[in-house]
């Protein structure tokens, strides 16, 4: 692999990035799961190979570049998703009670 390679995978993930905040913007949760596991082999695909590509300054900063923006998309699509994500697990957290409970005290005594 060489560097443009390199780069070429980072644009890829960033492309990504931006389809997964248009997919948490839409609420389409299905869509991002598949698009972050998509993410997650390039991500995959560079820790394998990257460690032997030395990049010229350039190409150094075009990647640092794109990782800013996928950090910046990652922020947003944090700030879309925990919300919901508190409610899921607050939602689970109030079934596992009420299952201990059930439990407990067994069931419409």
């Amino acid at each position: 692999m060489n560097g443009d390679e390199v780069i070429a995978i980072y644009e890829s993930i960033s492309q990504l990035t931006d389809e997964m905040l248009a997919a948490a913007r839409a609420a389409d949760w299905d869509l991002l799961a598949g698009l972050e596991a998509q993410c997650g082999k390039h991500i995959a695909n560079l820790r394998n190979c990257e460690d032997h590509v030395s990049l010229p300054e350039a190409l150094r900063n075009r990647k640092v570049d794109i990782i800013k923006k996928i950090l910046e998309d990652d922020r947003h699509i944090r700030n879309l998703t925990e919300p919901g994500l508190r409610k899921l697990s607050a939602l689970i957290q109030s079934n596992q009670t009420e299952q201990k409970l059930l439990n407990t005290y067994g069931m419409g005594s």
